[in-house]
C-alpha cells in the first residue's frame, strides 16, 4: 500500500449492491419509498429550503433525495443501482464519500447522511468525510445526520454485515463539533431501527408516530442531527 493511500475494508460499490439485494426485495424497496416519502414530507422537508441544493451521502436506493423538494439534488454513491433508482432529474456523483471528489467546494445547501457514517471502516475516515461535507457546503450550510444509536441499540447494531464503527448521538455530536461544525438540534431516539422492528411499517402508522413524540422516548433507536457549517 502506497503512502497515504485509504485501506478499502468497507465494501466496494458492488459488494454493497449484492448485500443489498438480500436485504431488501421488491416489496421491501417500494414500502421503503412510501416511507420516506412521508418523512421528507412531515420531517426533513422543513430543514431544506425548496431552493436548495442537496447533496445525500450514500444515497443507496435514493429514498430520500427521490422525495425531498429542492431546486438540486445530488446522490453521492459508489453503488451502481443509484443511478437506476434515481429520479428524472436527480444528478448521481459516484463518487467515495470521504472525499466528495466528484462536488464542487462550496456547492452545497444540506448535506444529508441516513443510515451511512457506521458503514465506514474507521473513525478517521469519518473525520475525513466530515471534512469533505465541510469543503462542499456553503457558509451557514446544513448538515443533518440520521443514524443507528448503540446507546439504545446494542445488540441489533450490529446486526448488519456492513456496520464497522459504534456510534452514538454524543460521539456523532462530539465528531461534527470537531470538525468545524456547530450543532442546532439533537434527537437521541428519533425512528425505530425499522429493518429489524416488529411494528408494522406503514406510511400511515409512520405519519402517527411523528405526531406523537412521545412514542419516541419508548421505540426510538436511531438518533438525529442537524449542525451547521
Amino acid at each position: 500500500m502506497e503512502s497515504g493511500e485509504r485501506p478499502e475494508t468497507f465494501l466496494s460499490g458492488e459488494e454493497s449492491a449484492r448485500l443489498y439485494q438480500v436485504r431488501f426485495d421488491e416489496s421491501a424497496r417500494r414500502r421503503n419509498a412510501a416511507i420516506w416519502s412521508v418523512l421528507c414530507r412531515r420531517f426533513f422537508q422543513r430543514y431544506v429550503p425548496e431552493d436548495a441544493t442537496v447533496v445525500d451521502l450514500g444515497a443507496g436506493h435514493c429514498e430520500f433525495i427521490n422525495h425531498i423538494r429542492a431546486a438540486r439534488r445530488i446522490a453521492v454513491d459508489t453503488n451502481p443501482e443509484t443511478r437506476e433508482c434515481a429520479a428524472p432529474g436527480v444528478e448521481v456523483v459516484a463518487c467515495d464519500i470521504r472525499t466528495l471528489e466528484g462536488v464542487p467546494p462550496a456547492t452545497a445547501d444540506v448535506a444529508f447522511a441516513s443510515n451511512v457514517l457506521e458503514h465506514l471502516p474507521s473513525k478517521a475516515d469519518l473525520m475525513a468525510t466530515l471534512g469533505a461535507v465541510r469543503r462542499v457546503l456553503r457558509p451557514g450550510g446544513r448538515l443533518l445526520v440520521m443514524g443507528p444509536n448503540i446507546r439504545f441499540a446494542p445488540g441489533e447494531y450490529w446486526d448488519f454485515l456492513d456496520h464497522h464503527i459504534a456510534l452514538s448521538d454524543r460521539s456523532v455530536r462530539e465528531a461534527v463539533e470537531l470538525a468545524g461544525f456547530t450543532t442546532r438540534e439533537i434527537r437521541p431516539r428519533f425512528l425505530p431501527l425499522t429493518r429489524l422492528s416488529r411494528i408494522p411499517q406503514h406510511p400511515l402508522l409512520v405519519e402517527l408516530y411523528l405526531r406523537f413524540p412521545p412514542a419516541h422516548r419508548v421505540l426510538g433507536k436511531q438518533f438525529f442531527l442537524a449542525a451547521e457549517r
